[in-house]
């Protein structure tokens, strides 16, 4: 059986990019009524993680607040920064102090995005060894009443190397919910993604209350690596996703399926050897980072039963 520390502390971050409104709405509500997400047991923080970003309803003022070198070196190198630095690495900076291992860090970060693509109500988790996310995860899947298929960004053999806000904290999830358009608030996902913060709040004062939680499997999509857009010789592209693959996140894409469409009306096929289950299919902030989607492999995880260590 796994242990975990008693949960004093959650954060709830919302605007960690700034035109996913969703998050954004959230986290404006709960501020003005933080009683909203109270639970007896444990204080919950909401925050706007990209206040600039936010006002302007952009994704970011100066670079992405994720997965990127400044923030690796923020998060896990304590790396001093510079006061040319851009606007997001001073705010990781900041959140880092408040919330994560530069100060005393939060037992519990959610991180509330949308995508553009068709993703339905996903769940994203960095470790298959974190009984207690893992644990939240598998609660979330039976008890939320929604199809929720989880994101396993760990893969040691892909070489990515991946960091998010919710790293800062002892235990983190993302929840990423779409199809919503970038600077749009869609009812359904807003209420979906309040859903999901609360059935996480429940389950964290349940764990707090000493409730033990059984021995379960998880299945999950676990990243392999990016897949590009064909590109011309001067990088541009010259094909977009094949109509049969557009929003077919999660589905099965086997050797042979169309899985590009060139500007000249040529299919072109996946070729790889075995069936791969694509996410974040034509994500509209991607086509800067040079991804069509995420490669992942579907597999099962075995997840030990967990109670609040004494």
């Amino acid at each position: 059986m796994s242990t975990a520390q008693v949960v004093r502390r959650v954060a709830v971050f919302g605007g960690t990019h700034g035109n996913e409104m969703s998050g954004v709405y959230l986290v404006k509500r709960w501020l003005q009524n933080q009683e909203a997400i109270t639970r007896p047991s444990f204080l919950t923080v909401p925050c706007i993680a990209n206040p600039r970003a936010v006002e302007r309803c952009r994704r970011y003022i100066d670079i992405q607040i994720q997965m990127v070198d400044w923030l690796v070196a923020v998060l896990f190198h304590s790396m001093d920064v510079p006061s040319t630095a851009p606007y997001e690495v001073h705010r990781a900076v900041e959140l880092n102090k408040k919330f994560g291992a530069a100060g005393e860090a939060f037992d519990v970060i959610i991180d509330l995005h949308n995508t553009t693509s068709n993703m339905g109500n996903c769940l994203i988790i960095g470790s298959s060894t974190d009984s207690f996310t893992l644990q939240m995860v598998r609660y979330l899947v039976q008890r939320s009443g929604l199809v929720c298929p989880v994101f396993l960004t760990e893969n040691p053999a892909s070489h990515v190397k991946m960091a998010d806000t919710r790293s800062m904290g002892v235990h983190g999830i993302g929840l990423e919910l779409g199809a919503q358009p970038q600077g749009v608030l869609l009812a359904d996902i807003f209420l979906r993604h309040e859903r999901l913060v609360h059935t996480c709040l429940d389950f964290i004062h349940k764990f707090n209350q000493g409730e033990l939680f059984p021995k379960e499997t998880l299945e999950v999509y676990r990243i392999l690596h990016v897949v590009d857009y064909p590109r011309n010789k001067d990088n541009d592209l010259s094909a977009m996703i094949h109509p049969e693959l557009q929003d077919k996140d999660w589905h099965p894409l086997q050797p042979g399926d169309p899985m590009f469409l060139t500007l000249d009306g040529e299919t072109i096929k996946y070729e790889g050897d075995s069936t791969i289950y694509p996410a974040f299919i034509n994500e509209a902030a991607y086509y800067e980072k040079g991804i069509a989607f995420w490669a992942t492999q579907k597999e099962t995880l075995n997840v030990n039963e967990l109670q609040v260590k004494n």
